[in-house]
């Protein structure tokens, strides 16, 4: 078929509406077999494994560019720094950076409190990470360190660790060697250094295990960063996300609540670990201490307050260069005010106690207890890598840059194995401090060395000023920052309405969270989600399409009034994939929607069997006649001219149309359902034809030998081909002639302003 069979002629219109173009098509009828014929299309290209890998290999050159992209990649500091402007952005860098910083005190030494830890290594995990991040990392606004979730996550795998065998037995040890000490030489001073001697093993050990679980973080994200696993985040959707962080939430809340009453509880970990926490706590409301209930009352009420009336008041934040500081004012003037007033001594608050100066010696994690704390360690790099590349990619968007996700995640791996070393714990992107740093004009993440810096100067010279802080004061500030994530549950109503799959995902993933455990919730959500998933993908949303009056344009009959069925023909929609999961859910929806071939044919089956039993009879009651002597002549003419009174009822169709643009791919099982259906259909002369289909799918239509029972002049370019095909075969079949279509039949479209204004056929 050469370029002139097709014509094709656009004009511009004088007098046109909006000086709109009209355009008119004449073309053939093209059904995929000629229309490759007439434009020879070539096949896909197709690379091996073998060629991907020289390719790969030919690329790797020994040059001064080759090795400056790939610095620039492994250290995408170094490009920003290379363009970055003193002038403009070193103020707002250092205004951000002193913000975040102060921010990072109050949160480091809270969310330390937060994993059973003391709140010392809360301010380490707030400054080593931040500086390592800096090197690694390509987000430019988010701010690296505590974050509640992680904080709560870690605080449970610690609890878990503590009661692994390998721990029993390192505690054990050091218990042991501490107690040499004979029984007939043991004094109140002794039992007193006996009892300060294992609570501070039992520290260490916690410490151990949090820097094992931080070490074993960092090395499933190199991992997973190394065979470009960060994938598999994509699995948890922002209902998901929503539901566990309100989850969380719950257990972050019930975990400080006994600070703030000041009261002791046994801590749990596994399922219904909050039921079993808020029976201790309402057994021993009765023991509640009313100094620690009003400060820590006052302390909320303070920072509720300045974070909702002043910080977030919309006439008065934007007068304000940077948001006060009411986190770090609380801790201020409760040290000092418990510092004068003798608040442990006198009234019995818990204060923090004793900060160490200095920075900590480097020490090696155990790493004997990793395999204790795989699991745990897993949830945790997933949940800190998924939050920390959603925020960072919510920022970007926002500032008209780029994350890299693949180098994100060694980032944070890094950051994570290297932090370990130094008492830090696991960390994530903050979402409060993330957006205080952007809003504050920070440009880069140069902020994060000026954070640090704040920080080195508590760590070496201010920590021990904060010995006399109150516990409670530090649960307030906690209690106070989960206001955010408990307002997700305004989400709900929203979401209902938009999706009830998405809704349900995230009721789950929530109840799952607060009832089983964050880890068993996290994993419960994922479960939960994939499912979804599969039960979208097994019953997508099938329909009947119709043409538009005057157009080649065929739309859903059930949502366009408009769209009219051709008479005789079905075309039908099937919008997912066909494959292993979704053949059944094709088949009977096909069915459905069409005819059951197997009914039909047992309806045919039925008729016949009522047409040879009425016969039988009727050769039955000739021949008993005949043999009693009736006067009554029956020939073998008069029995084979018998005529049935049994109808098959007409189903009304004589060819179905599936549109296949919506099919992705098709696997063996989809075509052998493929092939199933047409033949069942052929079997009650019924044809089928496919329009649209993709290369690739053509091509394993190819492989599996499907065109043996569907011949290939069946496969159409488009519904309205494969409709005027049909038109012309039942106009021919009506007229008793059996001229087959060659590419006489000719589709001719006049649009006027983006509307048909008729479709002729020509013959």
């Amino acid at each position: 078929m050469s370029s002139e069979d097709v014509e094709s002629r656009e004009s511009l219109l004088d007098g046109q509406p909006n000086g709109h173009a009209k355009v008119v098509i004449e073309r053939p009828v093209f059904s995929q077999q000629k229309f490759d014929e007439g434009f020879s299309p070539g096949s896909r290209p197709q690379t091996t494994f073998r060629e991907s890998f020289l390719k790969s290999c030919r690329k790797c050159q020994c040059s001064k560019d080759c090795f400056l992209g790939f610095l620039y990649k492994i250290f995408p500091f170094i490009g920003i720094m290379k363009d970055y402007n003193i002038r403009t952005d070193l103020t707002g860098d250092i205004v951000s950076g002193l913000t975040v910083g102060i921010m990072h005190i109050p949160q480091g030494m809270a969310y330390g409190m937060l994993t059973t830890l003391d709140p010392v290594y809360g301010l380490y995990t707030s400054f080593f990470p931040v500086i390592i991040y800096f090197f690694f990392g390509t987000s430019r606004h988010i701010s690296i360190g505590t974050f509640a979730v992680a904080c709560l996550m870690m605080g449970s795998a610690i609890e878990k660790g503590l009661k692994s065998p390998n721990v029993h037995i390192i505690t054990t040890c050091v218990n042991v060697t501490s107690s040499v000490t004979p029984v007939s030489n043991l004094t109140n001073e002794t039992v007193q250094q006996f009892s300060l001697s294992c609570s501070d093993n039992t520290e260490s050990v916690k410490l151990q295990i949090a820097m094992a679980v931080t070490f074993m973080v960092g090395l499933i994200q190199l991992v997973m960063g190394l065979t470009r696993l960060g994938f598999v985040t994509t699995y948890l959707s922002d209902p998901l996300i929503s539901g566990f962080t309100t989850g969380a939430a719950c257990h972050v809340f019930t975990s400080q609540i006994k600070h703030v009453f000041g009261i002791s509880t046994d801590r749990y970990s596994g399922a219904f670990k909050l039921i079993y926490t808020y029976r201790d706590f309402f057994g021993n409301i009765p023991h509640t201490n009313a100094v620690t209930l009003i400060a820590s009352v006052v302390c909320m009420v303070m920072i509720y307050v300045v974070k909702e009336y002043i910080n977030n008041n919309p006439k008065i934040k934007p007068r304000l260069k940077m948001p006060v500081p009411i986190e770090l004012i609380a801790v201020v003037l409760g040290t000092v005010i418990a510092y004068f007033i003798k608040i442990e001594s006198k009234y019995g608050v818990k204060i923090v106690g004793d900060i160490p100066t200095g920075l900590p010696v480097p020490t090696v994690p155990n790493f004997s207890l990793m395999p204790d704390v795989l699991s745990d360690a897993f949830a945790l790099s997933i949940v800190v890598f998924a939050i920390s590349v959603s925020m960072g990619k919510i920022l970007a968007r926002k500032h008209g840059y780029e994350i890299d996700s693949n180098q994100e995640l060694f980032a944070y791996a890094i950051t994570n194995m290297g932090s370990s070393f130094f008492s830090s714990f696991a960390t994530s992107a903050s979402l409060s401090r993330s957006l205080i740093q952007e809003h504050v004009g920070g440009v880069t993440q140069l902020t994060g060395l000026v954070s640090s810096a704040l920080l080195l100067l508590v760590l070496l010279v201010l920590g021990p000023y904060f010995k006399t802080l109150p516990k409670c004061v530090l649960a307030a500030i906690i209690i106070v920052a989960l206001k955010g994530m408990f307002r997700q549950f305004l989400e709900l109503p929203k979401l209902w309405k938009l999706s009830k799959i998405d809704f349900l995902i995230w009721i789950l993933s929530f109840l799952a969270t607060v009832i089983l455990d964050v880890d068993l919730g996290l994993l419960f959500g994922v479960v939960v989600a994939i499912f979804t998933i599969v039960y979208r993908v097994q019953r997508p949303y099938v329909c009947v399409l119709g043409q538009m009056p005057g157009t080649d344009i065929y739309r859903d009959v059930s949502v366009y009034k408009e769209a009219v069925e051709i008479p005789r023909v079905k075309i039908f929609r099937f919008e997912n994939a066909i494959f292993f999961v979704s053949v059944e859910h094709f088949k009977n929806m096909l069915f459905k929607y069409t005819c059951n071939p197997r009914h039909v044919k047992q309806d045919i089956v039925e008729a016949e069997n009522k047409i040879r039993k009425e016969k039988a009879n009727f050769e039955k009651i000739t021949f008993q006649n005949t043999t009693n002597e009736v006067e009554l002549r029956v020939t073998n003419n008069d029995i084979t001219e018998f005529c049935p009174t049994v109808e098959v009822p007409d189903v009304g169709i004589d060819t179905i149309i599936l549109d296949c643009s919506t099919w992705s791919f098709i696997d063996s099982m989809g075509v052998k359902a493929l092939t199933s259906v047409v033949n069942d259909f052929r079997e009650i002369n019924i044809k089928i034809h496919l329009a649209f289909c993709k290369a690739g799918i053509r091509e394993m239509l190819e492989k599996t030998g499907f065109f043996s029972c569907l011949d290939r002049d069946n496969l159409f370019v488009s519904i309205h081909d494969a409709v005027l095909h049909t038109q012309h075969q039942i106009s021919s079949s009506e007229s008793d002639s059996d001229s087959p279509v060659d590419g006489s039949t000719e589709i001719i479209v006049r649009s006027v302003n983006g509307t048909t204004e008729s479709t002729d056929v020509k013959s």
